[in-house]
């Protein structure tokens, strides 16, 4: 084989790789998250939990998610789902100052149940939104245990919290980052306009997956143009030897 056929052969495969890459990435992102990712300490946020239906031959119909015990909410709000009912557990809980203000009563989890035929069907996704805060200001992150029941009777537990080392588990537990906010005031009135303001938020997007699917399928199109360009001087350069 000569040298230019071989070096257009390996571009060819490489740009193959990067095609099969790109469109092998998506999947492994598939897993219940909170979005937006980050959200400010001691204010108030909209939360979209973004699941995926994961099955072929099932279909999600009840999402769990666990509030932490550690760091309770002064207040919780659901946003209505055609299709879904959504059911807050509330839990007595000693005095404790929220945001400067004293909070006996705090929501421990939210249930969403669809309705009968109605649920996260195979290939498909939805979102939850809740309202949430005063988020704390003493921790840097909430993780929220989030169970996912499907019809056929199977439980997804996505409760693992993420390792110092970083990598992410098989079951990564939804996390919220919390960042240092920009001179909320707490008291007098300022935490139900911060509150209204993240309810008329609009809905929570992340765009990094798409943004990544589609850096992966350029550079592997770009690979393509390069391979069938190398290939073609090949040939060429065989017919001119050739002659």
């Amino acid at each position: 084989m000569s040298t230019k056929r071989f070096v257009a052969r390996t571009a060819a495969w490489t740009a193959t790789s990067g095609i099969l890459l790109a469109l092998t990435a998506a999947p492994a992102q598939a897993h219940v998250t909170a979005n937006p990712e980050t959200a400010e300490r001691g204010g108030y946020a909209k939360i979209a939990f973004r699941v995926p239906n994961e099955k072929d031959d099932a279909a999600t119909v009840s999402i769990k998610v666990q509030l932490p015990a550690q760091h309770p909410l002064s207040s919780v709000r659901v946003k209505p789902m055609p299709g879904w009912t959504a059911q807050l557990e509330k839990v007595q809980i000693p005095p404790t100052k929220v945001a400067g203000s004293e909070v006996t009563e705090t929501v421990r989890s939210i249930t969403w149940t669809a309705q009968p035929g109605q649920g996260i069907k195979p290939d498909q996704f939805q979102e939850f939104e809740a309202s949430l805060g005063a988020l704390p200001e003493n921790t840097d992150k909430l993780e929220l245990p989030t169970t996912q029941t499907y019809d056929n009777g199977e439980v997804v537990a996505w409760d693992q919290p993420t390792p110092p080392s970083g990598e992410e588990p098989e079951h990564p537990a939804p996390t919220l980052q919390l960042v240092p906010g920009e001179g909320h005031q707490h008291g007098g009135g300022a935490q139900p306009a911060a509150h209204h303001s993240a309810e008329q938020a609009g809905p929570a997007t992340d765009d990094t997956a798409r943004y990544l699917g589609g850096a992966g399928l350029l550079v592997g199109a770009l690979g393509v143009g390069v391979g069938a360009g190398a290939l073609a001087r090949g040939r060429r350069s065989s017919g001119g030897d050739a002659s």
